[in-house]
């Protein structure tokens, strides 16, 4: 169940991709959700030009184990 202070989306991915980031949750030992939400800050953080995107209170880059 997501978080309420969450905003969930429904999001169509190649199955090869999907089965990557898979791989990269399993090795950094954080849920797949988890991946991807650290995948699009760090995307976001270069974008920004290293800046740190705004975090809300509860979110941060530490691996879970979900």
């Amino acid at each position: 169940m997501a978080s309420p202070d969450k905003k969930s989306f429904a999001l169509r991915i190649d199955p090869a991709l999907w089965a990557q980031i898979e791989r990269l949750a399993a090795a950094e030992l954080r849920s797949v959700n988890a991946q991807v939400e650290y995948l699009l800050r760090d995307a976001v953080r270069a974008r920004l030009g290293g800046q740190k995107p705004p975090i809300t209170s509860g979110e941060d880059d530490t691996p879970t184990s979900t």
